[in-house]
C-alpha cells in the first residue's frame, strides 16, 4: 500500500474485472494491395455472427489511410466462440481506383474459439486474386 497526503490506497489490493467487454482489437483486419505494394484505404469491411436463422450483422468500417481497422469487433459486448464472417467490399475500392475486378467482395468466414481470443484477419488483395491467412 502506498500512502499519498494521509490517504491510503488500496488500488493494488482490488482485483480488476477480467473481462466485460471485448478488448481493444479483439479483431483486427488489413489490406495491403498486392499490385501496388501500398495499404488499400476506405475499404468498407463488414462483421457477421453465423446463428442458426442466419448471419447477423455486428460492425461494419473503413479501413484507415494504412489499410487498417485496428478494432473491427464493437468492444461493448464480448467476443463469443463461433462462426464469423469479414467481408471485404473490394469492388467499390477498384472502381474508385479505376480498375476492374473480378471479386466484388470477399468473404471470409473464420471460427473463434475462445471468449475475447486476438484475431488478425490480413488481405493480400489484387484485382484478379487474394489470399489471406490467421495472422498475429
Amino acid at each position: 500500500m502506498k500512502k499519498i497526503s494521509g490517504l491510503v490506497l488500496l488500488s493494488t489490493l482490488i482485483a480488476a474485472p477480467i473481462a466485460y467487454a471485448a478488448p481493444v482489437g479483439t479483431l483486427s483486419v488489413h489490406i495491403l494491395n498486392q499490385q501496388t505494394g501500398v495499404p488499400s484505404k476506405d475499404v468498407d469491411v463488414t462483421l457477421e455472427k453465423q446463428q442458426p436463422s442466419g448471419w447477423v450483422m455486428l460492425a461494419t468500417q473503413k479501413t484507415d489511410n494504412d489499410g487498417r481497422i485496428k478494432s473491427l469487433y464493437p468492444e461493448k459486448e464480448d467476443m463469443q466462440p463461433g462462426v464469423y464472417r469479414v467481408t471485404f467490399k473490394t469492388g467499390e475500392y477498384f472502381k474508385a481506383e479505376k480498375l476492374s475486378s473480378f471479386f466484388p467482395e470477399i468473404p471470409v468466414l473464420f471460427t473463434v474459439t475462445k471468449t475475447n481470443e486476438k484475431l488478425h484477419v490480413p488481405l493480400l488483395l489484387s484485382q484478379y486474386g487474394y489470399s489471406t491467412y490467421k495472422g498475429s
